[in-house]
């Protein structure tokens, strides 16, 4: 599983339709995170990212120190789906992507996570699994982590 977490002041993903855009998430201060799922992942690296973010200590106490904890700030995070983080330019012009899980296979770690998340206490807003989406941020700092834990396929 990896995640790009942005720290943010604000962020809104909105769902691309025919007709324009409509809603789907939208946060104040918080984290915007870009999800990915490969194909080796499972429950126990969808548990283990969702309490590193909730236990990561991203914003400032009163000494102006990255000390503070999501949810000791009132924060949320906005959670989007990204296959795309597992994209493979290494050759030629066109990424690869076959290392992104398939949706059978994403989807539901993808709503795992988002649920462990809530679990752990925190207020969780979400893009649209699937959706072509248009993602909105303003990017606090900027703080930006790329978190990953994956567990090596079969047989290696």
């Amino acid at each position: 599983m990896r995640v790009l977490l942005q720290r943010v002041s604000r962020a809104e993903v909105r769902i691309r339709e025919r007709e324009g855009s409509r809603p789907s998430g939208r946060i104040g201060r918080g984290y915007l995170l870009l999800v990915g799922v490969t194909h080796s992942d499972g429950e126990a690296e969808a548990a283990w990212m969702a309490e590193k973010i909730a236990g990561l200590r991203l914003f400032a106490d009163a000494e102006d120190k990255m000390n503070l904890a999501l949810a000791e700030v009132g924060g949320a995070v906005l959670a989007v789906s990204q296959f795309t983080l597992y994209g493979d330019a290494a050759k030629g012009r066109r990424p690869s992507f076959i290392d992104a899980a398939r949706p059978e296979h994403a989807r539901p770690l993808y709503e795992r996570f988002v649920g462990l998340l809530r679990e752990r206490g925190l207020v969780v807003e979400t893009g649209e699994f699937g959706a072509m989406m248009d993602v909105e941020l303003v990017n606090d700092g900027p703080v930006t982590l790329w978190l990953a834990r994956e567990r090596p396929p079969a047989g290696e």
